[in-house]
């Protein structure tokens, strides 16, 4: 094991260095495999059937890029997802069929009115061996929350849910007393919304809700070194060499130990998707692919033939898109933004150069994501029907906008992108069709994870590549994102009847008329403003080795490894 470790690191020095397909956010589908608890060695009882636990249960996985941040306050990314989720817990777990089960929070109730959501905790601990109470998940919201925070956390609207928590973040309010959220004892929890949530439970489970030990408190360097990070998930972070590999430990203290069959999970951290298959083949890893790795798209139609038990393709609720920075020229012109959009083929993308499968997208909420009714979804109700693929219109929208701005030509643009031969592919294929059917030349522009994404965060773009996926199941979670002043609004979107919908869907109570809510933001999003350029709605393709059992997907693409385990092989 030591000797394929080190020859995937020796491979990736000497590749191009590439990084991450998915974008941020998520949650999980099952393969419905399960086996009986371990003994005390962890490592021979046999499961159902006549499945047997392999001696070292030891996962090994590659990452396609860094994880950006350990801080579950300051995370916002797929990377950071699939991390945090094994390291710490919030009040729920999401469950192998995607439902709300007791994670921290052992059973919870709920006032008639929806406002009031009691938390009763079990008896858990850190990996410390302090106990975990009621005043840390105050602590960590307080912290989110907290206009000194710095950096500002990119997800501190997700707590605005909560009573007072978005006056208080913006400063309006000072006492976090009266914000709502109150420790009633160590273990009871009450929770205070503004107005009743269908998917409060859900967002439990994300993790920015996640507890966070109070000996971070002073400590801002706490979540770049694992001796400092006090957890209270599954698996503790043992180890972490930036860019080349991390390691996590069963946590012996975690509540729910015995039902976690994995005593360490390695991963080695490969930018070259093409290298991680080669590892996958070579038997160095045990997963290839989404949301922490990568897979070559060229790849995929070989991949489907050569290893048919090992291959996975599905739709996920998620959606690859460009984003335009609207404050930056020449894109702080609609018709601009139009134009580029209209000017590709999206077809072409996904049938000539992703190889996936994947569907191409006229709108931003993708499939899978829940409807008004019982069992509906909001993209069957509504038509992703926003725009058409038009190269004449686009050519006269340019030519409208340019004079608009003044343009006898169109300033040079620039599009970036995080490394990955996927990325490339298509940054590739999209300058090409801007040149063919707009007569525009668009620089590419590669650059590493964690540039990029403070990049977009900081406005230093004009185009840029993104990817989104779910943080729960409701259209919410996609265009709430656009909203003036969040902290995920790469494009500096503004725009006050948007902002106003979604205000009002926050309050609405009727599940209609808050879909048709999200309907018409939507329609200003994309067919009026164009702030986004959506390109096509994900599948997710994989590689899993048959003695690789446990593994939680769902709706979204996410992975949940903690209740993995191997069989003898």
């Amino acid at each position: 094991m030591k000797k394929s470790k080190s020859l995937l690191l020796m491979i990736a020095l000497v590749l191009v260095i590439g990084t991450a397909l998915a974008g941020c956010g998520g949650n999980k589908a099952n393969n419905g495999n399960t086996a009986s608890p371990t003994n005390a060695a962890g490592n021979t009882n046999t499961g159902s059937g006549d499945e047997k636990l392999a001696a070292d249960q030891t996962l090994r996985l590659n990452m396609s890029a860094d994880v950006p941040t350990f801080d579950p306050g300051q995370a916002q990314d797929s990377q950071a997802n699939v991390a945090l989720k094994l390291m710490y817990e919030g009040l729920v777990r999401i469950d192998k069929d995607g439902k709300e089960g007791p994670g921290v929070a052992e059973k919870w109730d709920v006032s008639p009115d929806g406002l009031v959501y009691t938390f009763h905790l079990r008896d858990s601990q850190w990996s410390n061996g302090d106990p975990v109470t009621a005043n840390d998940f105050v602590f960590a919201w307080k912290r989110v929350l907290d206009p000194a925070t710095v950096p500002a956390p990119p997800y501190a609207q997700q707590l605005y849910y909560l009573k007072n928590a978005e006056q208080f973040n913006k400063g309006e309010i000072k006492d976090f007393s009266q914000v709502g959220v109150k420790a009633v004892d160590e273990h009871t929890l009450e929770v205070t919304l503004n107005n009743p949530t269908a998917y409060f439970l859900n967002l439990m489970s994300f993790y920015t809700y996640f507890p966070v030990h109070k000996s971070v408190e002073g400590n801002e360097k706490w979540a770049t070194d694992p001796k400092t990070m006090i957890t209270n998930g599954p698996f503790n972070l043992s180890s972490w060499i930036t860019g080349q590999s991390v390691e996590y430990t069963k946590n012996d203290k975690y509540w729910d130990k015995d039902e976690v069959k994995l005593n360490k999970i390695t991963a080695t951290i490969v930018n070259e998707a093409s290298t991680e298959v080669l590892s996958y083949k070579n038997g160095e890893i045990d997963r290839s692919g989404a949301p922490n790795g990568d897979i070559p798209p060229d790849q995929i139609p070989v991949l489907k033939n050569e290893l048919p038990d090992d291959f996975t393709l599905k739709a996920i609720a998620s959606i690859y898109y460009y984003e335009f920075n609207t404050k930056a020229e020449p894109f702080d012109n609609a018709k601009i933004r139009k134009a580029f959009s209209m000017a590709i083929s999206r077809q072409d993308i996904v049938d000539k150069v992703t190889l996936g499968s994947q569907v191409p997208a006229f709108g931003y909420i993708p499939p899978g994501i829940k409807g008004a009714a019982e069992g509906s979804e909001f993209r069957s109700d509504y038509k992703d029907d926003y725009f058409t693929e038009d190269y004449t219109e686009a050519k006269k929208l340019l030519e409208e906008g340019m004079k608009e701005k003044g343009y006898t030509t169109l300033p040079q643009v620039t599009l970036i992108y995080n490394t990955s031969e996927g990325h490339k592919k298509i940054a590739l294929a999209i300058a090409d069709m801007w040149k063919k059917n707009l007569g525009v030349d668009v620089k590419t522009e590669n650059q590493e994870w964690g540039v990029f994404i403070k990049n977009r965060q900081n406005g230093d773009y004009q185009v840029a590549r993104a990817g989104w996926n779910p943080d729960y199941n409701d259209p919410m979670t996609f265009l709430d994102m656009w909203k003036t002043g969040n902290g995920n609004n790469d494009i500096k979107f503004d725009n006050a009847e948007y902002n106003k919908l979604l205000d009002d869907a926050y309050k609405e109570v009727d599940n209609t008329k808050r879909m048709e809510s999200f309907h018409k933001a939507e329609e200003i999003l994309i067919k009026d403003e164009m702030g986004v350029m959506p390109i096509y709605y994900y599948t997710q393709v994989s590689l899993v080795k048959p003695y690789l059992k446990g593994l939680t997907s769902q709706y979204d693409g996410s992975v949940d490894y903690s209740r993995a385990y191997l069989l003898e092989h």
